[in-house]
């Protein structure tokens, strides 16, 4: 399984980037649209392989969307 990651590692680098920038590019939009300072900055500058953006695209970004649709 070593000798597999160590040949492989610019196709692992290459999906990793293909799954994690969707992810953050929608995270950081909402955030900015929700007008959320602190999770764009916590969005921008961790690398956590989008675990953050995905918990604040569907737990947290939701709730301020709605308060605006609302008004």
């Amino acid at each position: 399984m070593e000798q597999y990651f160590l040949e492989n590692q610019t196709m692992i680098l290459l999906l990793l980037t293909i799954w994690v920038l969707p992810w953050k590019g929608v995270a950081l939009w909402r955030a900015s649209k929700n007008q959320n300072l602190k999770w764009f900055i916590i969005i921008l500058t961790l690398n956590t392989l989008a675990v953050v953006d995905i918990i604040y695209i569907f737990f947290f970004s939701n709730k301020k969307s709605k308060e605006i649709d609302n008004n």
